[in-house]
């Protein structure tokens, strides 16, 4: 497996690029066909490598997918532990929205979103019908990360999410009060960031997950 990473990284090859065949494979690293195969199937695991049928094996996409994959199976595997790493996405996303205050102020400042701001209103009139709004939640989210250009931080927040999304059936659900204040602290971070205003966006942040914090907590 180290093998056919250092070789693609030797070679400069990107997501979708061909690999050798196996057989240019075994030459090229002096291994033999069966250690070859097994190396390509674990990387295929990993989303390092893509194998098509009849076709050939390719740079993966390098996806967060396998690292969703696991978070959920262990979130999963029993309500106490699904709890806590819960508890542990949420205080990541936090961490990771925190963290990128000062560049995405920068890059939205003067800027108007009137597709962020439909999403806000959707959201707004959920909470006040008791009704739940995960899809517009995620879609304002990845909106603001589209400023970034970041694809890391897009893939590292989407993966939180999933992960987000599995777990979160184990809670109680949350008042409507809950689902107003979460609501409108997406329109406070959207209002920091359409002024350039890096501390009422923490502040603004802040306020976006200590309902859910709380609902984790006193659970």
């Amino acid at each position: 497996m180290d093998a056919i990473k250092s070789y693609m990284l030797r070679h400069g090859l990107h997501a979708g690029d061909r690999l050798p065949t196996e057989s240019a494979l075994c030459a090229d690293l002096g291994v033999s066909r069966s250690s070859v195969r097994e190396a390509l199937r674990r990387l295929e695991a990993l989303d390092i490598v893509t194998v098509r049928q009849g076709s050939g094996s390719y740079v993966g996409n390098m996806s967060m997918q396998p690292l969703v994959e696991t978070l959920i199976l262990r979130a999963s595997l029993d309500a106490a532990n699904g709890i806590q790493s819960l508890h542990s996405i949420v205080e990541t996303r936090h961490a990771l929205d925190l963290g990128i205050a000062l560049p995405l102020t920068r890059a939205m400042r003067g800027t108007t979103n009137p597709h962020l701001w439909e999403l806000v209103d959707i959201m707004t009139s959920q909470s006040r019908e008791g009704a739940t709004y995960l899809d517009q939640d995620i879609a304002f989210h990845s909106g603001l990360l589209a400023y970034l250009n970041n694809d890391l931080m897009h893939q590292l927040v989407a993966a939180m999410w999933l992960v987000h999304q599995s777990v979160t059936p184990q809670l109680a659900a949350a008042s409507r009060q809950e689902m107003e204040d979460a609501a409108d602290a997406h329109a406070a971070i959207l209002r920091a960031c359409e002024a350039g205003e890096a501390g009422a966006y923490v502040e603004a942040v802040n306020a976006h997950y200590a309902p859910l914090l709380a609902i984790i907590e006193g659970r």
